[in-house]
């Protein structure tokens, strides 16, 4: 899984995949991966007996279990992992329900897959459950990632029963376009390609060092007074996104209280006294130890609709990325949606930032 990806963008990729990259048998592999039909009254205890394998809910106890497989899939599949501090404050996110809507893998004491659900209602739209899961790389091609994907779908409906019953569900996850095995488990389980996501990544040194704003537009760091403003800004930005939620305050409030979140690398723009546009820095520390740099990673750039077309986004990534590297910071690392109607993938590339990977979106309808 991407390590910055899955959790603490509210509203970028999450990853679910099991492939090696380069494998060239995946049309092969698939007939082994071959999702079971709907399970409406799937249980853990039928997974169990299926394989020698143990399957209990995720608890916040197993961070360093979880840690070390997300360090294994890191080492084969070129992704980016979380450390066991970072994914030990997901249990805390309001977003999730981890006793109902995760699952961990072991065999023996080690955990060699995992899934985690996250619910969002989005309105007319219906109710989403996005997952986010991987299988240790020791362990693939035996069917492991097709019984959590079938525990994602049928965990998936009662999850939504609670939460938004008679509205449509749809269920969703991604992975690295690289991955050819990923690709045919999806397939097999009946997703479909709905969404491309660009990682993109910017050498602090070459980046545009431009930071003076557009005529009018006041930017400041983000502070604790600024939040309701920053909510304002991100939410109203992002409700013509595709596959986008208001974010409530109680997530929001846990978004920006990650031990990764840099107040000092995080900017609001105003124009006169109307909060206009944000940017929000993260820094994760087991990332820079594996990487060898530190890497800012902007998790949300966003405008409100009134206030775009006038360089505000650009003048806030640029004042972030400048006080990145005046602060000691080498690369900087962003998610954008390679069919924003707003242009973003084009701001980035004039800012510095290059396409370093892409990340497929698959869905599922479950329930009309």
């Amino acid at each position: 899984m991407g390590h910055r990806v899955s959790y603490k963008n509210p509203d970028g990729p999450s990853v679910f995949y099991f492939g090696r990259p380069g494998d060239g048998h995946a049309r092969r592999r698939a007939a082994k991966l071959l999702c079971p039909a709907p399970w409406a009254a799937f249980t853990i205890g039928q997974v169990s007996s299926k394989t020698e394998f143990d399957w209990r809910p995720l608890t916040a106890g197993q961070a360093g279990a979880w840690a070390s497989l997300l360090a294994a899939i890191e080492a084969v599949d070129h992704q980016e992992t979380m450390g066991e501090d970072d994914l030990r404050e997901e249990f805390d996110d309001p977003a999730s329900d981890f006793p109902h809507g995760s699952i961990a893998v072991y065999d023996g004491s080690a955990m060699i897959g995992y899934c985690v659900l996250t619910a969002r209602c989005s309105g007319d739209r219906g109710h989403q459950v996005r997952h986010s899961g991987g299988v240790h790389p020791a362990y693939r091609g035996r069917g492991i990632g097709s019984a959590l994907l079938g525990w994602a779908d049928a965990t998936a409906v009662p999850i939504h029963d609670d939460r938004d019953h008679g509205r449509p569900l749809s269920v969703s996850g991604r992975y690295p376009a690289r991955l050819d095995d990923a690709a045919a488990l999806f397939s097999a389980c009946g997703y479909r390609p709905a969404r491309w996501f660009l990682r993109m990544v910017a050498d602090l040194a070459h980046v545009t060092k431009d930071t003076t704003g557009p005529a009018g537009i006041e930017i400041v760091q983000f502070s604790a007074e600024r939040s309701a403003d920053a909510l304002l800004i991100r939410n109203e930005a992002f409700r013509d996104h595709w596959g986008s939620t208001d974010q409530p305050e109680q997530e929001w409030a846990h978004f920006i209280g990650y031990q990764s979140f840099r107040p000092a690398l995080s900017f609001v723009a105003y124009d006169g006294s109307e909060p206009a546009g944000l940017v929000i820095g993260h820094e994760y520390e087991e990332y820079n130890r594996v990487a060898g740099v530190r890497d800012l990673y902007v998790p949300l750039v966003a405008t409100r609709r009134a206030a775009r077309r006038r360089g505000i986004a650009s003048a806030l990534v640029t004042r972030a990325l400048a006080t990145a590297r005046a602060g000691g910071f080498a690369t900087a690392t962003l998610d954008a949606d390679a069919g924003s109607a707003s242009g973003a993938v084009g701001l980035y590339e004039r800012i510095g930032f290059t396409v370093q990977d892409t990340w497929v979106t698959q869905t599922k309808r479950l329930v009309a």
